[in-house]
Formats: structure tokens, C-alpha cells, sequence
């Protein structure tokens, strides 16, 4: 619904082995953390293996896996999440293209039998990444 604003511009973060972006909600209304189904990170093309992708909320961090059941944290629409995987990214002054694909379920709309509405959305920026 606003795919352009999903990945913050400028939240390029790295270690030089795990790479970190902030990332917003592409809906208008708050949603749980068991609503978040899943995401991907792509650096330059290159993507992040998804065993490896955490999912920083209310600052704590799991995988999408871990969240499924999760009612009680919310994502808020003015609040960041912070998407994370192993890519090896220099902060070396050098741009670099952030993809994210995000896949959210909407509980309050229902579809059909035992099936709310899902949106998929994806985002591309082109930053520098700084030392986290």
C-alpha cells in the first residue's frame, strides 16, 4: 500500500559480515508481530540468506519464525523495524542498492474461509553503508 517508504533512506547499517536497514510498515494501521510473515534483504543484488534474517521489533530480535504467535508486540506505522542478514558490506563511502521485499497479513480483512488479506510489497533505495 506505500511500498516507497519501507526502507528508510540513509539506515544502511554493517559489520562487515551481517548487514542492518530500517524499515517501516506499508500499511496505515498497526499490526502484531505475528501479522509480519516474512521478509527478504538484497545488497547489490545479492541476497541475504534467509536462515539468517532477524527481525528487530520493540528492540527484540527473532526470526519470523519466532513471531508467528507473537499478539502482544505491535509494529506501529510511526515506528522502524530493523531487517537484518548476513551480507558482507564495506562502509566505504560507496553506494549500494537496498531491496527488501516484505510480506505482511492484514487480520482484520477477511478474504475467504480462514484467509485474511496478505499484501507484498517490495522497496529499492541506493545508500552508503556506515559501521554499526
Amino acid at each position: 500500500m506505500i511500498p516507497d517508504r519501507i526502507i528508510e533512506q540513509g539506515t544502511l547499517r554493517t559489520t562487515g559480515t551481517r548487514a542492518a536497514v530500517d524499515v517501516r510498515i506499508p500499511w496505515y494501521r498497526a499490526l502484531p508481530a505475528s501479522c509480519i510473515a516474512g521478509a527478504s534483504l538484497s545488497i547489490d543484488g545479492v541476497p541475504a540468506p534467509a536462515e539468517t534474517l532477524r527481525w528487530e521489533l520493540n528492540g527484540r530480535e527473532r526470526t519470523f519464525d519466532e513471531m508467528k504467535d507473537d499478539t502482544e508486540s505491535w509494529w506501529f506505522p510511526l515506528d522502524s523495524a530493523v531487517l537484518s542478514g548476513d551480507l558482507p558490506v564495506a562502509a566505504d563511502g560507496r553506494e549500494h542498492e537496498v531491496s527488501v521485499d516484505l510480506t505482511v497479513y492484514i487480520p482484520y480483512i477477511v478474504i475467504g474461509d480462514d484467509e485474511v488479506l496478505h499484501i507484498e510489497e517490495h522497496d529499492t533505495k541506493t545508500m552508503t553503508a556506515v559501521t554499526a
